[in-house]
């Protein structure tokens, strides 16, 4: 064993990390140290020209209802969203009406569970920076967890390693900087460590339904259920049209094998960023939604003595996020969505883009909170019946990028969006209550400056 790998290896230990996650880990520097970059050439792809389609799914209904009691929900909830100057789970953040992500989440489980047969564990992959957080926000709802299954397990956590040496990192004055998870990737390998995997299939689970916990329209389908039931897939990829804001984004692509696969904008040549983002050419992205076949993905990972040998994904970043100085470090992730290339009986299926609806930014919970999205009575988040696409808001990073600089310039709520293509707000502005954007609409300011109440604004505007 090389010092890196030792090193690493000992850090793993010394953390108590289960040995497959561990081995999982020195499956990615191995190959980086063998000269992997985790880069996808176009050479190496071909595009995906059609995909079965969600609207065409209605005749599975029935068969999806009757496999109700074997179905998982599992959500990703590891992130802490720090571009939104969060510093505790995102999740924890309020979305609608003061409800939490995770409000909503149990809520839309608990309404499933009472207009069904079906039973519906949940469960929440958590990372070590969200668990405690999570637990204390779910307590609420003790009819949640059932089964005797917990509502969370653990996510793993890896090494940072230094870009010189690949040695791990180390920060004295905040050790935990010297860890980041593994990338979503991992729930395939800590539903094997915790023993997850082996609970949920004694108990008649078949099917994993995942998602991430910040992305509102991925509720359950039964229709979704019914069709890989139906057909026999082992794994399914929820994948939506590509539009402009997506340019940058992964997308869906086949190997020349045949298999499905998923390439990132990491795992893209520098020299190939323009097909890359040809959004006519790659016409899929992954929404991050999948559905599993637990079955199968047991028998994959026992013939790959439990590590799946996903694609590697190396992003190169900073020991401390917030110090561009600190030293250059390697975080070696994996993809959820990558597994489609090892599964033999894999599908992705072109879904609407209700069904993507993620809350990443400030933009995206502008929009979320605003009247272009109704919250139903079985709490789930969807688009106003008028509206096919959410509206495109662009607001200056400068002024509402942190939650509490949003909130600010919003203290009534957020305008009324639900006839707005686009809101693009350029300066420092504050929205008094009942204002109403029409259309495609810049609002630029040259000072700080407010929209007063009530006033409804259908073209761009320059405040002075």
């Amino acid at each position: 064993m090389n010092e890196s790998l030792e090193q690493c290896v000992a850090a793993m230990r010394d953390e108590g990390l289960p040995e497959l996650a561990i081995q999982a880990f020195c499956l990615h520097l191995k190959r980086l140290q063998g000269g992997e970059t985790g880069k996808l050439t176009g050479d190496e792809i071909d595009p995906v020209a059609d995909l079965p389609d969600a609207a065409a799914l209605s005749r599975y209904h029935e068969t999806g209802i009757a496999a109700l009691n074997q179905v998982a929900l599992i959500k990703l909830n590891g992130g802490l969203g720090t571009s939104m100057g969060l510093e505790r789970a995102k999740s924890l953040l309020p979305v609608r009406d003061g409800l939490t992500f995770l409000d909503l989440i149990a809520r839309q489980v608990i309404a499933l569970r009472g207009n069904s047969t079906g039973r519906m564990p949940i469960l929440f992959m958590n990372s070590f920076r969200t668990n405690e957080d999570t637990v204390n926000a779910l307590a609420p709802y003790p009819d949640l967890a059932i089964d005797g299954l917990p509502l969370g397990f653990l996510q793993h956590k890896v090494p940072k390693i230094l870009e010189a040496g690949y040695l791990p990192a180390h920060d004295s004055a905040n050790p935990e900087l010297d860890w980041c998870p593994p990338g979503h990737g991992d729930v395939y390998t800590a539903l094997e460590t915790t023993g997850l995997l082996d609970k949920l299939l004694k108990k008649g689970v078949n099917y994993a339904f995942i998602s991430n916990a910040d992305n509102l329209g991925a509720v359950f389908d039964a229709e979704i259920l019914g069709f890989m039931v139906a057909n026999d897939i082992d794994f399914l990829m929820e994948a939506a049209d590509r539009m402009d804001a997506d340019r940058k984004g992964g997308h869906l692509c086949r190997l020349k094998n045949g298999r499905l696969a998923l390439r990132e904008s990491a795992q893209c040549p520098k020299d190939e960023l323009r097909e890359f983002q040809d959004i006519e050419l790659y016409r899929y992205f992954n929404t991050n939604t999948v559905w599993v076949h637990l079955p199968s993905l047991k028998r994959l990972l026992d013939q790959n003595q439990g590590v799946l040998p996903l694609s590697t994904i190396v992003n190169h970043k900073t020991l401390n996020p917030r110090d561009p100085q600190s030293p250059q470090v390697i975080q070696l992730e994996t993809a959820m969505g990558s597994a489609i290339s090892l599964f033999p009986k894999a599908t992705a299926l072109r879904v609407p883009r209700k069904r993507f609806s993620p809350v990443k930014t400030s933009n995206d919970l502008l929009g979320v909170r605003s009247d272009a999205f109704d919250l139903t009575s079985d709490f789930q988040v969807r688009l106003h019946p008028s509206r096919f696409e959410p509206p495109t808001v662009d607001l200056d990073s400068r002024h509402y990028t942190t939650i509490d600089d949003f909130d600010r310039h919003f203290p009534d709520g957020p305008p009324s969006l639900r006839r707005c293509s686009s809101l693009k707000v350029d300066g420092d502005v504050l929205f008094e209550s009942g204002v109403t954007i029409v259309g495609d609409v810049t609002i630029q300011a040259k000072q700080p400056s407010s929209i007063v109440a009530d006033t409804e604004i259908d073209s761009d505007i320059t405040l002075d």
